[in-house]
């Protein structure tokens, strides 16, 4: 049966000129991307968001602008789902409540799933260095949004 597999993510600046990034590893796959996950039924995205960054980090953000909805056909890298990703800039006056790493997959231990997050600064982050292929794009169309 073919199916639909909204999810939402935030694109977290600090003062720092500074992007965070999540580094997972489930199903034996290792990734990074934005935060954020799957919307679950019944569930807005602003609302999905937030909940998130709530069960990730413990951090409640606000959605500051819409950067980019998929526009193609993506594939889910876990399963035969078509991918849809909405991202939004979001913004904290909170503390972080997670784990930071100091460099990709800096996990504490071997168990699935495992997170642990990391800051690069907006002008080295290498769209490559995103796992997936709808993180990219909208890693693209949120530099668009920065220049004058």
């Amino acid at each position: 049966m073919n199916r639909f597999n909204v999810r939402v993510y935030g694109i977290l600046l600090n003062d720092k000129q500074e992007v965070l990034i999540s580094d997972e590893r489930e199903y034996g796959i290792e990734f990074s991307k934005f935060p954020g996950g799957g919307l679950e039924f019944g569930e807005g995205l602003i609302e999905g968001l937030q909940r998130e960054f709530m069960e990730e980090c413990q951090l409640e953000v606000d959605v500051i602008q819409h950067i980019h909805t998929t526009d193609r056909y993506l594939k889910s890298a876990f399963d035969d789902s078509q991918v849809i990703g909405v991202y939004y800039l979001v913004r904290s006056d909170g503390r972080l409540n997670c784990r930071i790493g100091k460099h990709p997959f800096d996990f504490d231990s071997d168990t699935e799933p495992n997170q642990v997050f990391r800051w690069m600064s907006i002008h080295q982050l290498d769209p490559e260095t995103l796992t997936f292929e709808m993180d990219r794009i909208a890693w693209q169309a949120f530099l668009a949004t920065m220049r004058p």
